[in-house]
């Protein structure tokens, strides 16, 4: 009878152990993106690069670059890609226009 409670202690105990180390890995931002993205990953003097990389593709440059720019300097990310990929920046994502569209390309 003790036998079986020691044990069933230490498989809580091993359950316990992982469900804590992948939330710590998650919230190092390890476990749900690529490294180098997200929220506060970029410093201001690196929106302007970035945001030429995001907006090289798109036939409208020149209002890509200012909202992205804006965006950037606000939430000091830019998603990967050329388009799309902006769960990864839930600020740059969520910036809505007046009329509810997003802001930031």
């Amino acid at each position: 009878m003790a036998m079986a409670k020691l044990f069933a202690l230490m498989i809580l105990a091993l359950i316990a152990i992982s469900m804590l180390q992948t939330t710590v890995m998650a919230s190092n931002g390890h476990g749900g993106h690529r490294r180098g993205y997200g929220e506060g990953s970029l410093k201001s003097g690196q929106c302007p690069s970035q945001c030429s990389r995001r907006c090289s593709k798109t036939q409208y440059h020149k209002p890509c670059m200012f909202f992205c720019q804006k965006c950037c300097s606000k939430c000091l990310c830019v998603p990967p890609g050329y388009y799309g990929n902006k769960a990864v920046c839930p600020c740059y994502n969520n910036w809505k226009t007046k009329e509810g569209g997003p802001k930031c390309p």
